[in-house]
């Protein structure tokens, strides 16, 4: 079953985008321009930062981490979640939760 849009209209009613579909739709997910054809709209999606940024966010959404914890999750190495969070921290996506993960070395962060 593929999954609604924002203008998807079933049944006369219209079907929203999950959250998590709304969020990968702001300017931090975005490597292409708007105006852009299709091919780089596509390509764009798959370019690292904006990959590595939803699959940290997606990391997140399992519950509060630590970096190290994250990126066991999500595949990535413990640097590059790093860079991640202050990108979605920066754009309201993640905050810290004020306690500390990983033995006390790391603070924890959460989906904001």
């Amino acid at each position: 079953m593929d999954r609604p849009d924002a203008e998807s209209v079933r049944g006369g009613v219209v079907m929203l985008k999950s959250r998590m579909e709304a969020i990968h739709d702001l300017p931090i997910f975005a490597a292409a321009r708007a105006s852009d054809p299709q091919t780089s709209q596509d390509a764009a999606k798959r370019a690292p930062v904006a990959g590595h940024c939803r699959l940290v966010l997606e990391a997140l959404a399992a519950g509060p981490a630590g970096q190290t914890e994250l990126a066991r999750r999500c595949g990535l190495l413990p640097h590059e979640v790093n860079k991640r969070l202050a990108d979605l921290k920066r754009h309201g996506l993640a905050e810290l939760t004020g306690r500390k993960a990983n033995g006390g070395r790391e603070r924890e962060w959460r989906v904001a």
